[in-house]
């Protein structure tokens, strides 16, 4: 079965992990930066020589994104960042091909260990089952 596991941020813990710390999220220090990059290549090596990673990547701030929906007229009505810095989006995720729910959240819960500095806002871990074709809708 394949999980879409997936973390999230705010634009103020981008912000942060440039070192430009606020109210809602404390500055990042080069040695929190490679802790956590350390930690993430270490969960994503372990992933790969298990066999169950399909994909992982971490996602461009907040600020970079953009909504799109449509219009009563039938036109696209775009909205971009910079957002509200309480406004949490998808910062990163996992693509995990695993033989249950019990093991994708013994991985989850390992990605929640990841190290970050005191006062950093602890985000759920989240997992959703892929549906193969139309899954239970069908």
């Amino acid at each position: 079965m394949k999980y879409l596991v997936m973390v999230q941020g705010t634009q103020a813990d981008y912000e942060a992990m440039r070192g430009n710390g606020s109210e809602l999220a404390p500055a990042w220090s080069e040695k929190d930066m490679q802790a956590m990059f350390s930690f993430m290549q270490r969960v994503n090596d372990d992933l790969a020589e298990s066999g169950e990673l399909v994909d992982g990547q971490g996602l461009a701030e907040p600020a970079q994104t953009r909504h799109v929906t449509a219009g009563k007229d039938g036109r696209p009505v775009i909205t971009d960042g910079p957002y509200g810095e309480t406004k949490e989006l998808l910062a990163g995720y996992w693509v995990l091909d695993c033989e249950s729910l019990d093991r994708v959240t013994e991985i989850a819960a390992r990605i929640a260990q990841c190290p970050a500095p005191e006062g950093t806002t602890d985000y759920p871990v989240v997992i959703r089952p892929i549906m193969d074709g139309g899954g239970d809708l069908c």
